[in-house]
């Protein structure tokens, strides 16, 4: 468990606390709902192993679920966003139960099947509104009391759903559970030859990463008051990914770094739209060839390296000292 000093997260609430005053409210949700889908695909890809393509469709099915409980039902903010994430968590468990027996790219292309086919229903069900999507929806308060129409007051909102959400994440990658993930993303023959149900262990994680990719989509609703096709679409799974790797898979802080990289570029050039994607995959381009385990995961290993030469010279000075007889 790496260690991190309390400096560092007096100085990540300083920043995270401050930033809606120097950069736009809306922006920073953004980033904060981009973060929590990465990290949400990060435990799947970094801690089980699991290379799901279809993330988006946990995403896409909560904004529209909180988005019609919102605007048709008027429900209360608290309650849609947990419709959106029990929806989206059944929903995973479902397309676990029918594709967690596949390993590899026979996974990967089951998950997306399913995107596709979330896609093509939101796409004709009328009640959605088809390539328009459902708009307008309204902020409604949380728990009644909060005002959330206010984009300062939202910005806080989000802020702490996806902290709580990053601390939990946090929690289950550190816990005896997360440890047994970690084992069957390294050898899961060995992992069922302890006996570890593997699989139920894999439905479980894939479970918890579409509640909390849910989670993700609930708040960007609430922030943006629309859902679209985009929302569930094969791109928006594409993105989660790409922030993963640029950021680092198997780390923690990786998705952060690398929502920070990838929505900025598309929030900032968006004048030149044509041109995001050839960025972006001249950013990924740069990752791969300078960066191979992403920008978080290359500084982590060179602080290593790092502390490895400090430690093996403190040893030889202790040997010389100690072979020349100095105190």
């Amino acid at each position: 468990m790496k260690k991190y000093s309390p400096v560092v997260f007096v100085l990540a609430a300083i920043v995270l606390l401050g930033a809606p005053f120097v950069a736009y409210p809306v922006f920073l949700i953004d980033l904060l709902t981009a973060t929590l889908l990465a990290a949400s695909l990060n435990l799947l890809i970094g801690y089980v192993g699991l290379l799901a393509f279809g993330q988006a469709m946990f995403y896409g099915t909560s904004c529209y679920i909180t988005a019609y409980a919102l605007k048709f039902w008027g429900l209360d903010a608290v309650p849609a966003i947990l419709l959106g994430v029990a929806v989206a968590a059944v929903l995973g468990f479902l397309t676990g139960v029918l594709a967690i027996r596949c390993q590899g790219i026979y996974f990967s292309m089951i998950t997306l099947a399913f995107a596709q086919l979330i896609y093509f229903v939101a796409l004709r069900i009328p009640d959605l509104g088809g390539d328009n999507g459902l708009q307008d929806v309204p902020r409604s308060p949380l728990f009644g009391l909060i005002d959330t129409t206010s984009n300062l007051r939202m910005y806080y909102v989000a802020l702490g759903l996806v902290v709580l959400a990053m601390w939990f994440i946090y929690r289950i990658v550190h816990s005896p559970f997360g440890q047994v993930l970690k084992a069957i993303r390294d050898n899961e023959p060995r992992a069922a030859s302890l006996g570890y149900h593997v699989n139920r262990f894999k439905l479980i994680a894939l479970t918890i990463s579409a509640a909390l990719a849910g989670l993700a989509g609930s708040i960007k609703v609430m922030a943006l008051q629309l859902a679209t096709l985009t929302d569930v679409s094969w791109a928006t799974s594409g993105d989660a990914l790409l922030i993963c790797v640029v950021g680092g898979l198997q780390t923690l802080v990786g998705p952060v770094i690398g929502s920070i990289v990838i929505v900025s570029i598309q929030h900032y050039l968006a004048f030149a739209s044509e041109w995001v994607p050839v960025i972006q995959g001249a950013v990924f381009i740069v990752i791969a060839m300078l960066f191979r385990k992403g920008i978080v995961g290359t500084f982590y290993a060179w602080r290593d390296r790092r502390r490895e030469r400090q430690t093996e010279t403190i040893k030889e000075v202790a040997f010389v000292e100690a072979g020349s007889g100095n105190p």
